[in-house]
């Protein structure tokens, strides 16, 4: 965090404009290791192609395919457009404050600071509820990335070794290759993991794409379209699979040439283009291949006797182990500036024992509760909801209170109607699955512990 941007905005005045105008925050960021736009592009992509995408084939199974395919763009175009709010923002807020990067908490207190008179008493509050918010829904997710590794390693191992051994021993196993791996000390080295995992990912799908193109049915014999029960189903996994605002600033802030990150052919428009395809063309073929019998997560439908299969599931837990260092580093960055803001004397050596102590925390929490999947479906629900909708649009308004037009205010105030239904919706979607994990008998649960209940993360 910067202090600096901080404290510009106690008193939610604007600087003189004749100072404004000869500041450029993009020359005057200096930053020791920057990111590139194709290390930009690569971390963006890992963000948003998560676990989640295997549950594209579910979600079309809620929507059917014509609908799936213009719902998934919609749901696209407003995480898309939320995100590039932000940035935004941010960019006008350097300007205003000098300053050359903030965190999203930082752009939501200065925001709030410099707008009208009812935001200002909430400057501090929102940079606290950003923080916790991102917090929990980024350690949750490395928590649950932990479990779904751990899984699918165990199914390949019993598989050919036909000896049962508890998940928790496997995600125990994981514990000294995630430490190792949360020690890589920037973004910009951890690019080289991201592009990995980035290889792992398409080469897992790439064979999950093999078994979907054969012998395929005819579209006729699928629904087009779902009906008003299943779509808010179909609605709560897109928008928590695509949703990736913990990583914007952060990717931002690290970047060599942070102009280049917006624009119509800017890093954010052409990675969450590119994800978009992927993720109708994985959502379409799953659900047009098994149709009715598609599983919660595709790679559950591919043939548990082949090898090529076996690959696909070890290849993507691999691009998982690999993401988790990228979702790590959100928990890292919100830890580590609150010990900076209390302890002048923080080193490097206490930013290593922090990064121990998280990673073995979410290992902790795994094996306490390798069920945890439906809970942090809920966490994520609720957190993203707030976060990748929400709140952009609410820090925009803040932002450009001045100079808001009426068609401003109709479209922000039509996307916090999508935040709140998609906060509703994604809730009880996680809440049901948690009954269904609890009222479920004990085999039940087993298979939902190993198994599904992943797509919101």
């Amino acid at each position: 965090m910067r202090d600096t941007a901080s404290n510009k905005f106690k008193n939610g005045k604007h600087p003189e404009k004749g100072e404004i105008e000869y500041f450029d925050p993009f020359l005057e960021r200096n930053l020791e290791h920057p990111t590139t736009d194709c290390d930009t592009l690569t971390h963006l992509l890992k963000a948003s192609l998560g676990t989640g995408i295997l549950a594209m084939p579910q979600a079309f199974k809620c929507s059917g395919l014509l609908v799936g395919v213009f719902a998934t763009i919609f749901v696209s175009l407003v995480c898309t457009f939320c995100s590039y709010t932000l940035v935004k923002c941010a960019h006008i807020l350097y300007r205003r404050t000098k300053v050359t990067a903030m965190s999203f908490a930082d752009v939501a207190e200065v925001a709030f600071a410099n707008g009208p008179s009812w935001s200002r008493k909430l400057s501090y509050l929102s940079r606290q509820v950003i923080l916790i918010l991102l917090f929990v829904t980024y350690f949750g997710t490395c928590c649950v990335y932990t479990v779904i590794i751990a899984t699918n390693f165990q199914q390949v191992i019993l598989h050919y070794t036909k000896v049962e051994v508890d998940i928790r021993w496997y995600i125990l196993m994981l514990t000294l290759p995630l430490i190792l791996l949360s020690y890589v000390p920037n973004l910009k080295y951890l690019a080289p993991f991201s592009t990995l995992a980035n290889l792992l990912m398409a080469s897992g799908l790439g064979i999950t794409f093999y078994y979907l193109i054969q012998n395929l049915p005819a579209i006729s014999e699928r629904p087009q379209y779902g009906t008003l029960d299943t779509f808010p189903a179909f609605f709560s996994i897109t928008v928590f699979a695509m949703e990736a605002i913990g990583v914007v600033m952060p990717l931002e802030n690290n970047m060599k040439t942070p102009k280049h990150f917006l624009g119509v052919f800017g890093v954010l428009n052409l990675g969450m283009g590119g994800v978009t395809i992927v993720y109708i063309m994985l959502g379409f073929l799953g659900y047009l291949q098994y149709g009715e019998g598609t599983k919660d997560s595709i790679t559950l439908n591919l043939p548990t006797v082949d090898i090529a299969a076996q690959l696909a599931k070890i290849f993507i837990s691999l691009a998982v182990f690999f993401t988790y260092g990228l979702q790590f580093y959100v928990c890292l960055e919100i830890g580590w500036n609150q010990i900076q803001g209390c302890y002048e004397k923080a080193s490097m050596f206490h930013n290593y024992i922090l990064r121990t102590i998280l990673v073995l925390a979410s290992v902790g929490v795994a094996i306490a509760v390798p069920s945890i999947s439906p809970f942090i479906g809920l966490i994520g629900a609720f957190c993203f909801s707030l976060l990748g909708i929400i709140a952009p649009v609410i820090i925009e308004l803040a932002t450009c209170w001045d100079n808001v037009t009426l068609w401003m205010k109709f479209r922000n105030f039509v996307l916090i109607i999508v935040g709140i239904m998609a906060l509703i919706f994604g809730t009880s979607s996680s809440v049901s699955d948690i009954l269904k994990l609890y009222l479920s008998t004990s085999t039940s649960a087993g298979g939902l512990t190993n198994g599904t209940s992943v797509a919101a993360v």
